[in-house]
């Protein structure tokens, strides 16, 4: 969820979370062969504050992501450096 007005996401987050922990033969299934790198909100400060599209920066964070500041988008900053180190080491 990276924008504040996107509370659809956070339930289906909440969904898959659920569904993953359960005993489900399809979830354990799941479990024992798939890693999962799971990041449910990318923009905390900005649903806090109640900004619709905005971080408290000020700024749309999807618009950041192929030069985020580490100071003013810290999640963006990190998710992607993440995914870039999982590239790196051939995990996605």
């Amino acid at each position: 969820r990276v924008h504040p007005g996107e509370t659809n996401s956070s339930w289906m987050m909440h969904g898959l979370l659920s569904f993953l922990v359960s005993s489900s033969p399809e979830a354990m299934a799941l479990r024992d062969s798939v890693v999962f790198k799971i990041v449910p909100m990318l923009n905390p400060d900005g649903v806090v504050a109640g900004n619709y599209r905005c971080g408290l920066a000020g700024v749309d964070l999807n618009r950041r992501w192929r030069q985020p500041d580490p100071c003013l988008h810290p999640t963006i900053y990190a998710t992607s450096a993440l995914i870039e180190k999982l590239g790196t080491v051939g995990l996605y």
